[in-house]
């Protein structure tokens, strides 16, 4: 299902960089252009984690190395949205990446001490 769902986005993607002109589009061509990608970003980082967790690791427990690759690429993916927004709007400076990169990684380390009640 996962790799359906990945196929799709990465063709909704297509389908948006193929028609969809930046210069002349108005705020929704470029929400569907960085959610495409966002949603194409999550869904191959996930498999991707997931194969190395599962299949190189040799781990046990799926659904909980499926959710720790989902969170992990959901994190990575908003990591890159951000950066091409930036790069975007010409504010994409080495300490704006760093503040994004620290802040993503506080929260998975609050993320991986959270233990549910």
């Amino acid at each position: 299902m996962m790799l359906l769902a990945t196929a799709i986005c990465w063709s909704a993607w297509a389908v948006v960089i193929n028609s969809i002109n930046p210069e002349t589009t108005n705020w929704i061509g470029f929400v569907l252009f960085y959610t495409s990608l966002f949603l194409s970003l999550v869904g191959t980082s996930t498999i991707i984690g997931f194969v190395i967790r599962f299949a190189a690791l040799k781990q046990e427990l799926v659904f909980r190395q499926v959710a720790i690759a989902f969170r992990q690429s959901f994190s990575f993916a908003a990591l890159i949205v951000a950066l091409l927004i930036l790069q975007a709007s010409h504010m994409l400076v080495w300490y704006n990446m760093i503040f994004l990169i620290i802040g993503l990684t506080v929260l998975e380390f609050f993320l991986i001490s959270y233990k549910r009640v």
